[in-house]
């Protein structure tokens, strides 16, 4: 066992083709990295992981894994956080993560424990969609990033999302974790 996680092997990336530690959390990003392909329309090139966002809050800082950022156009239109267990507890730090992942706020993040699904739309932080099946379709996706709003968020809107993110994420981690970081 490597941190909290059981090991079981090793697997495929199905986005990368590189080789990953088979974990059970794994296997369920592997899940969502196939819907998104098989069922959802997009591309394998515009699925990207092996995101880390940097946060601060104060003196302390950190980073956190964004497991997907999907790409249209150049431009990030959905990023999905992976977690297991409770979503509603996710919501909050996907749409700050959402809002500074980029030097724009990013329009649809999705919280997933790899059963289930919460879409949310970052402009209203309003839930717009539940279970894995929801995840929109490229064709969805590229019409909402049409309409969406791209403009930065001012410094201070910024800094106030960052500290969310690291409450959530970093502050409250589980010791053990070992793909959090802090600096």
């Amino acid at each position: 066992m490597k941190g909290h996680h059981l090991i079981l092997g090793e697997l495929e990336d199905f986005i990368s083709g590189e080789i990953l530690e088979d974990t059970l959390d794994e296997r369920y990003r592997q899940k969502i990295a196939r819907i998104l392909v098989e069922e959802k329309g997009y591309d394998k090139k515009e699925v990207i992981r092996g995101n880390r966002l940097f946060v601060r809050a104060g003196e302390s800082s950190g980073s956190i894994p964004v497991d997907f950022r999907v790409e249209l156009s150049g431009k990030t239109g959905m990023i999905i956080k992976y977690g297991p267990g409770s979503l509603i507890t996710r919501r909050r730090p996907a749409l700050a993560i959402s809002r500074i992942l980029m030097p724009y706020p990013v329009p649809i993040a999705a919280v997933s424990n790899g059963e289930d699904a919460d879409i949310l739309s970052v402009h209203t932080s309003e839930l717009i969609a539940s279970g894995l099946q929801a995840l929109p379709h490229r064709d969805e996706l590229a019409e909402i990033m049409e309409n969406a709003d791209f403009s930065p968020l001012s410094e201070k809107r910024a800094e106030m999302e960052s500290r969310i993110v690291y409450c959530y994420e970093i502050d409250g981690c589980c010791p053990c974790d070992t793909n959090i970081c802090r600096t």
